[in-house]
């Protein structure tokens, strides 16, 4: 179950992320509703990261959340926010899928 908290709190990770973006892109009433969203889901994410750190080792955790929060804001960046998806880019993200799949794996 704490892996499933874990997942969900690196979703959240990436909603914060991209909350952030289309503030950017936002003003007036908009952004403030942006921002909102953002501290939201900041503190959902952490709240569930803290609850899967309780049975989880804190650095294995820890590296999976961000590595769920880097590829989910990357990924969000390329289909939101029309960033370019070169070759190498692809290539660093599917090592770090990767790496985390290989920490859930090695991780008791």
């Amino acid at each position: 179950m704490n892996w499933i908290f874990l997942i969900i709190a690196g979703l959240f990770e990436v909603a914060f992320a991209a909350c952030l973006g289309k503030a950017k892109e936002s003003t007036g009433m908009e952004a403030s509703y942006w921002y909102i969203g953002f501290l939201l889901c900041l503190a959902i994410s952490m709240l569930l990261l803290v609850k899967a750190t309780q049975e989880l080792p804190i650095g294995t955790a820890y590296a999976v959340w961000t590595g769920i929060g880097a590829v989910g804001t990357v990924l969000v960046g390329i289909l939101v926010f029309k960033e370019p998806a070169t070759f190498w880019r692809m290539f660093f993200i599917t090592t770090l899928i990767g790496s985390i799949i290989g920490l859930k794996f090695v991780s008791n």
